[in-house]
């Protein structure tokens, strides 16, 4: 066991949408342009959100989720992953109390097991002095939470402000920061939440952020705060037992950027290069012995993805050749017929899964899930158990009476289960996200398949689809 010293505060808010991204990344900028190393964290399974912390603060911001990764690794991973900070910032996910079922990987569950300071949000649009009620609620529902202050956002005027920050004051609740109604603060949303940093010219916006944060919040007051949070023990993470040196094409575009970097950094220490290629922009996948496509926003993009047939025809070629392929969600639409748009248009994709996908209008499933693998495909063997969530808007459409299912999948909030996802020789594609560093022994395996194919590559063998 080793004694770690991490400054850290939570950034955690009273629901969703009252504007944590907004300050955990304008927070980011500040502490980056004083001089400060700062390491962002986003608790939840989140890919966008990390995307506007890691361009603040000029490094890759980490998901912390005690569904996807065995709670027994996040003081560790935490330790490690912020060794050279300054600083850690943790963005929380919806409520602080909330999380998936019997409040998994909440707020103030990961805030507690991290014995960090918490500093809550509030939106005090079109609210008053009931502001200073409902922050009382939040920082007496678990005395276990070290609730540190609140930031006030969303003011309408000084006076309103005024109002606050008196209300406050007579509850003994620290006020951290206030900021005011600006509409330039506000980022661009779609159907999955915010507009990912990939597509768009985040650095304006983020300017704002920082500025903002600077004018409004005491900075000075919060490095105090982290400052203060306890050491605490954990020990280093041990080095693998066997490695796998493969070269691994990873889709990385704005129509594929949803990736848990801890999950890729898992490949990394299994002995795996990964090389990222674009479908949208490159005419062949790259060499390699296996291939991953990562979720997003492929619907986005549908013209030029059916417009590069060139790609599409080296994808097919990769996966007749017996080339692990390994596809999540965005990634599964990709590798169907086609896709259905929100219009009811069809585009032509790559035809390696036997089914089409079609965009609906209302969210089709949300959560922590677990998955049971229904035969042997490349990440592990028949009745295997495997972590993970699902959020998607589109549905597979219009498969054959024999279609090859990956899993069968559990939600937590859900009574029945149902089957998932496409897994046929070494071709898996699947709605299920899920990341490496939790599920280790599904990195193996992906890993060991690539490392066969190579020899079958090197020596001329011709493989079995029983693989």
């Amino acid at each position: 066991m080793k004694t770690w010293h991490r400054p850290r505060f939570v950034l955690a808010g009273t629901g969703s949408g009252v504007g944590k991204t907004t300050l955990a990344t304008g927070l980011l900028a500040m502490f980056r342009s004083r001089g400060l190393k700062v390491q962002p964290f986003k608790i939840g399974p989140d890919y966008i959100d990390p995307g506007f912390h890691s361009k603040a603060a000029g490094r890759e911001s980490y998901n912390l989720d005690t569904w996807l990764v065995p709670e027994e690794r996040l003081v560790p991973d935490f330790a490690a992953l912020s060794e050279d900070a300054d600083l850690s910032v943790i963005e929380g996910v919806m409520g602080l109390f909330d999380g998936g079922r019997g409040g998994v990987s909440s707020t103030a569950d990961i805030a507690k097991k991290l014995q960090a300071p918490v500093i809550l949000v509030l939106n005090c649009q079109s609210v008053g002095v009931s502001a200073a009620a409902e922050a009382l609620g939040f920082f007496t529902y678990d005395r276990d939470v070290n609730m540190a202050g609140v930031i006030l956002n969303r003011l309408g005027s000084d006076t309103h402000e005024a109002m606050i920050r008196e209300a406050m004051e007579a509850l003994r609740i620290p006020v951290l920061g206030a900021l005011h109604r600006e509409e330039s603060l506000k980022t661009p949303e779609r159907h999955l939440g915010l507009t990912p940093v990939t597509e768009t010219d985040a650095s304006e916006v983020i300017r704002h952020m920082k500025e903002a944060a600077e004018q409004s919040v005491d900075g000075e007051a919060l490095l105090r705060i982290a400052r203060s949070a306890p050491d605490f023990q954990a020990s280093a993470e041990p080095a693998p037992g066997v490695t796998w040196p493969v070269r691994i094409g990873v889709a990385m575009d704005e129509a594929f950027s949803f990736y848990y970097p801890a999950s890729l950094k898992a490949l990394e220490r299994l002995g795996a290069e990964l090389v990222p290629f674009s479908p949208l922009q490159d005419s062949a996948v790259p060499d390699a012995d296996g291939l991953i496509f990562g979720g997003g926003f492929p619907e986005m993009f549908l013209d030029r993805l059916s417009e590069n047939r060139a790609m599409q025809s080296s994808i097919r070629s990769a996966a007749s050749a017996g080339m692990p392929v390994y596809a999540e969600c965005g990634g599964l639409m990709y590798l169907c017929r086609s896709i259905r748009d929100f219009e009811g248009h069809d585009y032509s994709m790559t035809g390696v899964v036997p089914a089409g996908c079609a965009m609906e209008k209302r969210l089709q499933r949300v959560g922590y899930v677990t998955a049971e693998i229904l035969k042997p495909h490349i990440l592990g063997n028949t009745g295997d158990r495997l972590k993970g969530h699902e959020f998607h808007f589109s549905m597979l459409d219009g498969e054959p009476a024999d279609f090859p299912y990956a899993y069968r999948l559990q939600g937590t909030r859900q009574k029945t289960p149902h089957n998932e996802g496409y897994a046929q020789g070494r071709v898996l594609a699947t709605y299920l996200h899920l990341s490496f560093e939790g599920n280790p022994a599904a990195a193996q395996h992906f890993l060991s398949v690539c490392m066969k194919y190579k020899e079958e590559k090197n020596h001329g063998a011709k493989r079995t689809c029983s693989d």
